[in-house]
C-alpha cells in the first residue's frame, strides 16, 4: 500500500477556495434574510459581494503578475481575506441578534 504524498494547495486554489466560500455565505445571509431587509442591509450585501470580487480580480492579476509584484499583491489579497472575512461575521451576527429580537 502506498501513501500519497498531498501537495499543499497553491495560494490561488486557496483564495479561490475562499471566494467560494465567501459566495456561498454571502448567498446564505441573503436566502435566509429574504424579504426582511433594510435598505442598509441591503446596501452591505452589496458591498460585500463588491469586496469579494475586487479579491477575485486581484487574485486574476496575481496570475499574469511578474515576481516582484506577486509578493505585494499576495499580502494586499490576504489583508482584503481578513477584512472580508470580519465583515461577513460582523454582518451575520448583525442578522442573527436581529432576527432574535423579533
Amino acid at each position: 500500500m502506498s501513501r500519497h504524498h498531498v501537495e499543499p494547495e497553491t495560494f490561488e486554489e486557496k483564495v479561490s477556495t475562499h471566494l467560494h466560500e465567501a459566495k456561498s455565505q454571502i448567498e446564505a445571509i441573503e436566502a435566509s434574510a429574504k424579504g426582511e431587509l433594510a435598505q442598509a442591509e441591503v446596501d452591505a450585501i452589496k458591498s460585500l459581494k463588491k469586496q469579494r470580487q475586487e479579491i477575485e480580480k486581484k487574485s486574476q492579476d496575481l496570475k499574469t503578475s511578474g515576481e516582484a509584484k506577486a509578493a505585494q499583491i499576495k499580502a494586499e489579497i490576504e489583508a482584503d481575506i481578513a477584512k472580508f472575512n470580519a465583515a461577513v461575521e460582523q454582518f451575520g451576527a448583525k442578522l442573527k441578534s436581529k432576527s432574535a429580537t423579533k
